[in-house]
């Protein structure tokens, strides 16, 4: 019985660490937006309202300020409305940097929620 109750908490932490592993890890703008290339090619998430959106036959992107920055989403999915709170996961691609500043910094969206 011991040995059993033993497994099942086994288990349990088991399963709990692959599932908070599989989490991107929750970042603001700002810093993305300060060094896109450290957050080049990892999941990252990020939550805020949306400041403006442009969509097309079920594709586009949108904008989301979270008060430290802003960042454009692209997405493949219907993009959210103005004004809403979303949070959204997904990797970082940068275009370039000039003179200190970077320029075309997206994320390249996994999965969102809506509130």
């Amino acid at each position: 019985m011991l040995a059993l109750k033993k497994a099942a908490v086994f288990l349990v932490l088991l399963s709990g660490t692959l599932l908070l592993t599989a989490c991107p890890s929750q970042t603001n703008i700002a810093k993305i937006n300060s060094d896109p290339d450290r957050y080049r090619g990892k999941e990252v998430g990020i939550a805020g309202r949306v400041t403006d959106s442009y969509g097309v036959m079920g594709t586009g992107a949108y904008e989301i300020d979270d008060g430290t920055g802003k960042i454009w989403v692209a997405t493949k999915r219907g993009v959210p409305s103005r004004g809403s709170r979303v949070g959204a996961k997904g990797y970082i691609h940068s275009g370039f940097s000039f003179a200190g500043r970077n320029f075309g910094t997206v994320l390249e969206e996994t999965d969102r929620r809506s509130r």
